[in-house]
């Protein structure tokens, strides 16, 4: 079995001894007219989009079908679809995503995982992802009392939308266990990924032990399970993570007090169960879960201290901070010596991630350069070169990553390389080569990049299922050293001679294994005799050094939480970064052999004591899975050819100041790339014209494309406020939407639409503009570009830029209304976290007759209904003007221009319960002016405003978000008051 040793006692003498509910999936490649291929079981679909995939196709159906039939049987489950597994290579480091609603979809990153600090076990990586990403369809999906009622009922499971709210109550009536928080769902996946895997997983991790004995040693906050959704994953460093962190932490502690049986009936549902998962937990543990998780934080207080004390049984490490405030995640660093400064990527809440350079002899922290799409754990990868002054850096650390070069002497900085895909930096002195690890196609290889640095070059490419990572090279550029990480979950320290690299070999040597802990970081001594690094082997991250003569390994700290990206300083000192609860702090430490460390203890090995049938819960090897005789088909994947309905149920919409009762009819294929909704309504009210009572929408999306049909279109927000959508008469559009720029942050595309109008009694886009003609053809070209960041913490973007220009055109039978128009918004961060100011233009002209209703802008309100599903923050728009009446001021020509200040929000922890909470408060204070028919002083308009909008950041069922809005502004024109607009407004969705 390979269940985790207790971590070894180290001496001198002792012998030798890893992001929304629905799919998340990205789009990138998606171009109209791509291919897709699909190879199909009786319970498994798998999508791919790319032949060179094709090499892990077969063994990721064997992982598939080798889980799925162990879920299947733990957990008496009987699918009633078959799972969509969707292979892509959307990023540079693996991933997966599940969801059940509509369909059971799974997305999967191809690449090899990220290990850094060991947040990830090293395990095979689609066996892994397959036992983890299938416990949550099973948990999620299987039925139990009302919803396979509800199913049948609805003709499916029903995924909430935002058009019509009450999908809400009919997708938590067919799958309540959807509405849970991710805590619950992620740590019930990472506790059954880890005895899948026979013990590699997180509920045997060293970094969840850390964690949680930092947060003890540190006398940190505990969150409860309100406090870890409304802040905990919102406001700490590690963010999102503490999702898996507290929920794995909880689900162990459960199965270690109450045994693995009781934790395996509350992960699913089953007759006579609650569907929300906090009732059931009372009804299965017969305690209310907020109890219970009090009785957990005592038990870990008490064991972390305990694990402390064993730790303290020999003197601890003594380490000097170098800053006195946490630097929250760090890259690897360099010490530049000529400054004394210490150059490292940082991410920490309330800061977009940059380059720091760390005063040593002060602790000043001094911001060089921003990452854009800085990572949560390693921010990006960083190499310095010393005699160049230069930084290399990776940005678009999520996705596909840019090499980038920081001129340390001037400031500037820019890209060399474009989706490079290359991290894990070294750097050759000898030659002024940049080394790095390419992550392409679920492959690992070593690549070289000479000067100037435009093109990379392919060395070695590891077979799948080898990963190296964190290399060094040596000063006299003569050896490469990393962590290789194979599929049985070693890792081992080696070592391999450049000059049979740059031939193509890669002869290596195993310096140390270091079984199923992290080597990691380890770097060169200044004379090449020593490799420097740190591992868990003795379960709590202390430094260690190898010697290269001696071929021995020694300990050289004896730490409480953990040390970590050791730097080379001098010869008798280190510097590193050691782990707190609020980040990691540069600390520096003697070189000095470490004699004796104790063990601490992992909670999950006391499960396995007291639950010994987790050993029978790993699963077979996949290589056993005869997939070939369980393949019922393979070739194209037709998006069209399998639509299917996915759900079906009664509607109420509102069209003008009447309700309007129907039923919405939901179609979309398996992995929800082609889409038709339709909706069928009538209004059984005699005041309504006869010829206006029917209502009916048919929407056809696939691709980019979008195609509509309305007659007397309906509306569920007109039932709730002044914006009414609804309009009389008939229409047919069809739209064209592309990217042409998807690079998070930064993204630019453009719109195409075509729309024709019948029977219009109100503008399409104006509701209270009588229209002078009842029928209208349009044209619209609009190109949209944005480059916006916030930090970790943030509500809404925090600094960046934004702009889009479109063109339209008017035909009626009166003549052509030309029309251009476009809006440029800037931001910037101030130096109060989450705090940021913001300046929004806008200007427009039309051509044409401005008698004419058609030839015209118009303005006016906040624009949010009493109930509503559009931008919280209405007023930043164009078309908006707080404090006047909707569509009260108009004119040919405009321009525009508003000043929001985004105040910090309030957060809080414990505002409301598990069904309901408030978990921020955020105020915006507003002004702008406005000018309309610039060109005629008779005609012009030049109405100012000042107001405010106080909005309250609410969440429903754990997953469902909301935001209850106030607003308040009053509008002037020429020193005198014109009107005052009060706003109240509940978002959904």
């Amino acid at each position: 079995m390979l269940f985790r040793q207790q971590p070894h006692g180290f001496s001198r003498n002792m012998p030798r001894a890893l992001r929304t509910g629905l799919l998340l999936f990205s789009c990138r490649f998606l171009i109209f007219g791509q291919s897709l291929y699909t190879v199909q079981t009786k319970d498994l679909n798998l999508v791919y989009y790319d032949k060179g995939h094709e090499y892990l196709v077969y063994h990721t159906a064997r992982c598939f079908e080798n889980a799925w039939h162990f879920h299947c049987s733990l957990f008496s489950y009987s699918p009633s679809e078959p799972v969509t597994v969707l292979l892509n290579d959307f990023g540079d480091y693996g991933n997966g995503a599940a969801g059940v609603i509509p369909h059971d979809l799974v997305s999967v990153t191809i690449a090899p995982f990220s290990y850094t600090y060991e947040t990830l076990p090293a395990n095979e990586r689609m066996n892994w992802v397959m036992n983890h990403e299938l416990t949550h369809i099973v948990s999620l999906d299987k039925p139990g009392g009302s919803d396979g009622f509800f199913r049948s009922l609805f003709s499916g499971k029903v995924a909430p939308i935002a058009d019509n709210p009450l999908s809400l109550a009919y997708s938590y009536l067919t799958t309540p266990r959807t509405y849970s928080s991710r805590w619950f769902r992620e740590g019930l996946a990472v506790f059954m990924e880890t005895w899948m895997a026979g013990g590699l997983g997180r509920a045997l991790g060293s970094y969840d032990e850390m964690k949680f004995r930092t947060l003890v040693h540190d006398s940190s906050y505990f969150y409860d399970p309100i406090g870890l959704e409304s802040q905990g994953v919102k406001v700490a460093f590690d963010a999102g993570t503490n999702y898996y962190l507290y929920g794995t932490r909880f689900i162990t502690y459960l199965a270690d007090m109450y045994g693995t049986e009781p934790v395996v009936r509350w992960i699913v549902r089953s007759p006579g169960s609650d569907g929300h998962y906090v009732a059931d937990f009372s009804r299965v543990f017969g305690s209310p879960l907020e109890t219970e998780w009090n009785r957990w934080i005592a038990f870990e207080k008490s064991w972390q201290k305990s694990n402390l004390d064993s730790v303290r049984s020999h003197p601890v490490t003594e380490c000097r901070r170098l800053s006195q405030i946490p630097l929250g995640s760090v890259s690897r660093a360099f010490y530049d010596s000529s400054r004394r400064v210490l150059y490292a990527c940082v991410n920490y809440p309330g800061q977009v991630a940059y380059i720091a350079a760390v005063h040593i002899d002060d602790g000043r922290v001094e911001h060089l350069v921003d990452i854009k799409g800085g990572a949560v754990f390693d921010v990006a990868s960083l190499q310095f070169d010393e005699r160049g002054r230069r930084l290399f850096f990776t940005t678009d650390n999520n996705d596909w990553r840019d090499i980038n070069i920081l001129n340390l002497d001037t400031g500037d900085a820019g890209t060399v390389q474009v989706d490079a895909r290359v991290g894990d930096f070294a750097f050759n002195k000898q030659d002024n080569s940049l080394w790095g690890i390419r992550h392409s196609g679920g492959i690992s290889t070593i690549v070289r990049i000479p000067p100037p640095y435009r093109e990379w070059n392919q060395i070695y490419s590891w077979p799948y299922g080898k990963d190296m990572y964190d290399i060094d090279i040596s000063p006299d550029g003569t050896m490469l050293s990393g962590a290789l990480a194979d599929v049985s979950g070693r890792q081992r320290l080696i070592l391999i001679p450049v000059d049979t690299l740059m031939k193509g070999d890669c002869p290596y040597e195993v310096l140390y294994d270091f079984e199923n802990s992290n080597p990691a970081n380890f770097i060169f001594s200044p004379d090449n005799r020593y490799l420097t690094g740190t591992s868990y082997y003795t379960g709590v991250s202390n430094i260690f050094r190898y010697d290269l003569r001696e071929k021995k390994v020694e300990v050289f700290s004896n730490v409480e939480t953990g040390l970590f990206r050791p730097v080379n300083f001098s010869t008798d000192s280190l510097i590193a970064f050691q782990y707190t609860s609020a980040g990691f702090v540069p600390v520096i430490l003697a070189l000095k052999p470490v004699t004796d460390i104790s063990p601490i203890r992992f909670l999950g090995n006391e499960v396995v004591d007291k639950n010994p049938v987790v050993k029978s819960w790993k699963v077979a090897s996949p290589a056993s899975v005869n997939i070939d005789s369980l393949i019922t088909f393979k070739g194209e994947y037709d998006p069209f050819d399998n639509i299917a309905v996915s759900s079906f149920y009664p509607v109420v919409e509102g069209y003008k100041d009447f309700a309007a009762f129907g039923m919405r009819l939901n179609l979309a294929d398996a992995i929800l790339l082609d889409n038709i909704d339709a909706t069928a309504s009538y209004t059984p009210n005699s005041i309504l014209p006869a010829d206006e009572r029917f209502h009916g929408t048919v929407d056809y999306r696939f691709w980019g494309w979008k195609l509509k049909a309305t007659y007397n279109s309906a509306d569920f927000y007109d039932l709730f406020g002044p914006t009414k959508m609804s309009r009389k008469g008939y229409s047919g559009s069809v739209q064209y939407k592309k990217t042409v720029l998807y690079n998070l942050p930064e993204s630019m595309d453009y719109t195409l639409s075509v729309a024709g109008y019948g029977g219009l009694d109100r503008l399409p886009d104006y509701q209270n503009i009588a229209a002078t003609f009842d029928k209208l053809l349009t044209a619209s070209a609009r190109l949209h570009y944005e480059f916006l960041t916030k930090s970790i913490g943030a509500t809404d973007n925090e600094k960046g830029v934004g702009w889009d220009i479109a063109l339209h055109d008017n035909e009626v039978s009166a003549g052509n209304f030309p029309f251009v128009q476009g809006t440029f918004d800037v931001g910037f961060a101030l130096p109060i976290n989450h705090s940021a100011l913001w300046f929004r233009t806008a200007a427009g002209q039309a051509f044409g007759d401005r008698n004419n209703p058609f030839g015209n802008f118009y303005f006016g309100g906040f624009g949010n209904n009493w109930v509503d599903h559009l931008d919280a923050k209405r007023f930043r728009q164009d078309e908006s003007f707080p404090g006047t009446a909707l569509n009260s001021i108009g004119g040919s020509d405009y321009a525009k221009f508003l000043v929001e200040w985004m105040t910090p929000p309030a957060r809080f922890t414990g505002l409301g319960g598990t069904v309901v909470y408030c978990n921020w408060i955020q105020p915006s204070l507003f002004s702008s002016v406005l000018a309309t028919n610039i060109d005629d002083s008779n005609l012009r308009q030049s109405p100012y405003d000042a107001g405010s909008q106080v909005d309250f950041h609410l969440v429903f069922f754990s997953t469902l978000e909301a935001t209850l809005s106030f607003g308040y502004a009053v509008a002037f024109d020429r020193g005198n008051r014109l009107s005052d607009e009060w706003m109240a407004s509940l978002k959904i969705l």
